[in-house]
């Protein structure tokens, strides 16, 4: 059976506009942002809930736009530790604030402190009570190398 081609056009129309409403090539876009939860402990250090660590460390969360750490310290940039050489007095406490995009911890050569991973903006504290030389490094890139000098 052939039908009129008139007839076929008005078909043709009428089987294209429900396959076209059905069709899966529909695509969005949104600029909503994206949220992201990390839990964390009462200090603000994700992933340490419930651990402690001895000594005089005092490990901090913190977010852009805190307050820049009072006393010395030392800024973590561009993969490296500035100032790489600090001198303090015994009884001083240094914090490190990271303003790399990728993470850094701080870790003494000789044991004496170990931070946590920081992130952006993460920031870690330790009060040095005796006088000595500290050599420390970036455990996650040990070519990041610095000393605090403590009289």
């Amino acid at each position: 059976m052939q039908l009129p081609p008139l007839r076929c056009a008005a078909l043709a129309a009428a089987l294209t506009i429900p396959l076209a409403a059905c069709s899966g090539g529909v695509s969005t876009t949104s600029d909503a942002p994206l949220s992201i939860t990390v839990a964390s402990d009462a200090n603000g250090t994700p992933g340490m809930s419930g651990h402690s660590m001895p000594g005089s460390m005092v490990p901090h969360g913190s977010t852009p736009g805190s307050p820049a750490p009072t006393g010395p310290a030392v800024i973590i940039e561009n993969f490296a530790f500035n100032p790489p050489t600090l001198t303090v007095p015994a009884g001083t406490t240094v914090t490190w604030t990271n303003r790399d995009e990728e993470p850094h911890n701080v870790v003494a050569e000789d044991g004496t402190f170990r931070s946590p991973g920081m992130d952006a903006q993460g920031t870690f504290s330790y009060q040095f009570a005796k006088p000595g030389t500290y050599q420390y490094v970036c455990g996650i890139h040990p070519f990041m190398k610095a000393t605090v000098v403590v009289q």
